[in-house]
């Protein structure tokens, strides 16, 4: 099982027709990306993360529900309103995020007991919340619980300017975060930020880069390699990294407590690439999900081609 905690939001999606921008409302958040793209790829998942009492936490709940996702842990905040994450994208897809979430309901977090957390795999945190110092001190205490239990946790740094206004604070306290993940994914823009240096310190762990069109790369205990992706028209970028993420963790999943050899990790880049290029062949980050067969059959399709 794996276990996805971090922020749940609304995706405003913008559009300028005649002169008038309209916003269209889609289930978001990095982390609940994570979980229903793991969802659709057949894995046994769950989500931890809070939202308001009002409209937008009453219609994320729903999705969640009707989306076959276990609810349970999602809580309701009476007293904080849930994130808005407003969405702009250029002709080729790729977007530009404001975010609304001044002292949100998704800076204060449910508990994660002890017998959740024995009961995963894989602990995924979501990076938002480390704009707060509480929810900083919260995330690296999941971490060492999750190690305590003999876990692998996750991390997809997902930088946000819009978040994190100070860059250099805003890498400090990643950090923390990334020296306690075994899993870590980067955006090739991210690589910069944090510097190629820095990354390629990272031996110890499975670092994940995405590359955009060229595909994505893995590094691993002084080993790597890049696995190319398949060629979409992209509508919306939203949520591809989240769906890469997913389709890889799917694989590292199915081979948790097994040596990760260069087969399953080229393996897990193949899945990670045709599910976050597929998501983009629509808008929003969970609409255009693909499911585990439709990844397998664009794999198969490739491995003829190869």
């Amino acid at each position: 099982m794996l276990l996805c905690i971090g922020e749940i939001l609304a995706d405003m999606i913008g559009e300028e027709k005649n002169g008038t921008t309209t916003y269209e409302r889609k289930a978001g958040g990095a982390p609940f990306n994570v979980a229903c793209a793991l969802k659709k790829l057949g894995a046994d998942v769950k989500f931890v993360g809070s939202v308001g009492d009002d409209l937008i936490g009453q219609f994320l709940i729903k999705f969640a529900k009707d989306f076959g996702m276990d609810t349970t842990y999602i809580r309701k905040n009476p007293d904080r309103n849930t994130t808005l994450a407003f969405v702009e994208l250029n002709e080729e897809g790729e977007r530009s995020f404001c975010f609304y979430r001044k002292n949100a309901a998704d800076y204060f977090m449910p508990t994660v007991s002890d017998e959740l957390i024995k009961s995963a795999d894989i602990i995924c945190i979501g990076s938002l919340m480390l704009a707060y110092e509480d929810c900083v001190e919260y995330a690296l205490d999941i971490a060492k619980r999750a190690h305590d239990f003999g876990k692998l946790v996750a991390f997809d740094v997902n930088y946000r300017t819009d978040i994190y206004r100070d860059r250099e604070s805003a890498v400090k306290t990643y950090k923390k975060l990334l020296s306690e993940a075994d899993i870590v994914k980067f955006s090739e823009d991210e690589v910069e930020t944090f510097t190629e240096e820095y990354v390629n310190s990272l031996t110890d762990k499975l670092v994940l880069i995405t590359l955009g069109k060229n595909g994505s790369e893995w590094r691993y205990k002084g080993e790597k390699n890049k696995m190319p992706t398949i060629s979409v028209k992209p509508i919306d970028t939203t949520g591809a990294g989240d769906a890469f993420f997913a389709g890889a963790l799917s694989v590292i999943d199915n081979n948790v407590g097994k040596i990760l050899t260069e087969q399953v990790l080229n393996d897990a880049l193949r899945y990670g690439n045709v599910a976050g290029a597929l998501n983009t062949t629509g808008r929003g980050a969970i609409d255009h999900l693909p499911s585990i067969d439709t990844v397998k059959k664009y794999i198969i399709e490739i491995s003829e081609e190869q």
